[in-house]
Formats: structure tokens, sequence, C-alpha cells
């Protein structure tokens, strides 16, 4: 079994600059017209997914899709190598910094948003991460 990682976007080509750029991913292929962008360089492959604001997630949704900042109880954590590189470049390339980055004994860990409200944080493990809590 994989993960495969899908995230709602209302413009495909700003998405596909901002994952790219911001992340270091790079664009695999177009699936179903070009409405996904199949993204690699993670451990997991991510989807972007054209899909309209205001849109219904699920036919027996009443909600609609909004991309100003949101709340979801999933997110994703990036761990990267060095968090003040991987910081700049991710606002360069149109992320939001949400806070200071926060320092704990298992590392460094900054909470941003991508250009379309989807939150993600940025992690750079210190010693032996987790195994050290």
């Amino acid at each position: 079994m994989h993960l495969i990682v899908n995230i709602d976007v209302a413009d495909i080509e700003q998405a596909i600059a901002f994952y790219t750029d911001a992340l270091g991913l790079r664009l695999a292929r177009r699936l179903f017209g070009g409405s996904v962008a199949e993204l690699h360089g993670a451990t997991s492959i991510i989807q972007l997914l054209l899909k309209e604001s205001g849109s219904s997630p699920a036919a027996s949704s009443r909600s609609r899709r909004d991309y100003t900042r949101h709340w979801t109880p999933v997110h994703l954590d990036f761990a990267v190598d060095d968090i003040s590189i991987a910081v700049e470049r991710a606002v360069r390339a149109g992320a939001t910094l949400e806070g200071p980055v926060q320092t704990h004994p298992w590392g460094h860990v900054a909470t941003m948003s991508d250009p379309f409200g989807n939150g993600f944080c940025l992690i750079q493990f210190l010693g032996r991460g987790y195994d050290d809590v």
C-alpha cells in the first residue's frame, strides 16, 4: 500500500508553480484533461486537484470549497534539512508563515499555509527527533 495525498486548489498552474518552487517537488504528469497534476519528490505522491471555489466537496455536503485560510483535521508535514532555508523558499513562492518558527526538544516547526488556504508545516528534526520525547 502507498499513500496518495490530494490537495484541492482553485488554480492548477499557480499550484504547480507553488509546490515546485516552495518545496522542490516536480511535476510528473497531468491527468484527467489537465485537472489533476501529479507531483513527485516526497515520500508520497501528491496530486493537485482543480476544484472551483464554491463547489461542493461531496454530493451530500452542505459546505462549499473556500480558498481563504481554512482548518481541516488533516494537514501535511514536510521534513526539511534546514528550517530557515525551507521557510524562506516557501514564503518566496507564496506561502504564509503563520507565526514564528517554534523550537522544541525534538526540532523546529514552522506553521504555514499555501496560496489556497491549505495549512502545512515544515519540520526540521533535531537529535533523534520524536524519539527524544
